[in-house]
């Protein structure tokens, strides 16, 4: 499953980040034993099981696809955003999980491997286009502590490139109105998955400034 070329300078957010103001509505309940099948970059099929444990406000992640995966995953409205890396340990790696505002606004969640709380991102526009600009960023980390940097965003690849103010750099894709974000250093890879009816998780993965994505479907076990 999802074998990675990774690059040295692949997701590299390791401080606050990342997100916003989670949805009114009580988001569903992920945790469970699935069934996967999916694509490599190349197009290559893959088939394996997935487990997902429910860890105070994010999920845990574990793979068994040809190789043990596991990473840290975080709901924003119907689409769940996963950061994670080959084996067992996934410290370092995190994950973002923006919603588009009406104006623009960036309003997330992020969580980080082995810690059980999120924390909260906004990140308004200052110069630029959507997308393609420099962006003013209030933020809490999962202890409560409050943060203020700044981010710059720029396209690149198949998705975008995350810039924050303390030295953290991230990658990104979008599925609708969400941005997924993986950060952690060139061992985190991301998945963004949206969440079905029927015990469904349909995704897309893939590495950092990657050309290519794989996908992946999840059907939950009965």
């Amino acid at each position: 499953m999802k074998k990675q070329t990774w690059r040295p300078t692949l997701i590299g957010l390791i401080l606050p980040l990342a997100c916003v103001t989670a949805p009114s509505q009580v988001p569903p309940d992920i945790s469970g034993n699935y069934d996967v099948a999916g694509t490599n970059e190349d197009g290559a099929a893959y088939q394996g099981q997935l487990q997902v444990l429910k860890h105070g406000s994010v999920y845990q992640f574990r793979w068994l696809a040809g190789n043990q995966y596991d990473g840290v995953g975080i709901i924003n409205g119907n689409t769940i955003a996963v950061a994670y890396t080959d084996g067992a340990d996934g410290t370092g790696c995190g994950v973002v999980s923006y919603r588009t505002l009406a104006n623009g606004t960036l309003d997330g969640v992020w969580g980080m491997w082995g810690v059980n709380q999120s924390g909260t991102e906004r990140a308004v526009r200052a110069s630029g286009s959507p997308m393609d600009g420099s962006y003013n960023v209030n933020g809490t980390n999962p202890n409560g502590g409050a943060y203020k940097v700044t981010l710059s965003i720029a396209p690149q690849g198949t998705g975008y490139e995350f810039q924050w103010s303390n030295n953290s750099s991230g990658f990104g894709v979008t599925h609708g109105n969400t941005i997924s974000v993986g950060f952690g250093g060139s061992k985190c890879a991301w998945v963004a998955y949206e969440i079905k009816p029927g015990g469904v998780l349909d995704g897309i993965w893939g590495s950092y400034g990657t050309s290519s994505t794989g996908t992946e479907r999840a059907v939950k076990r009965r």
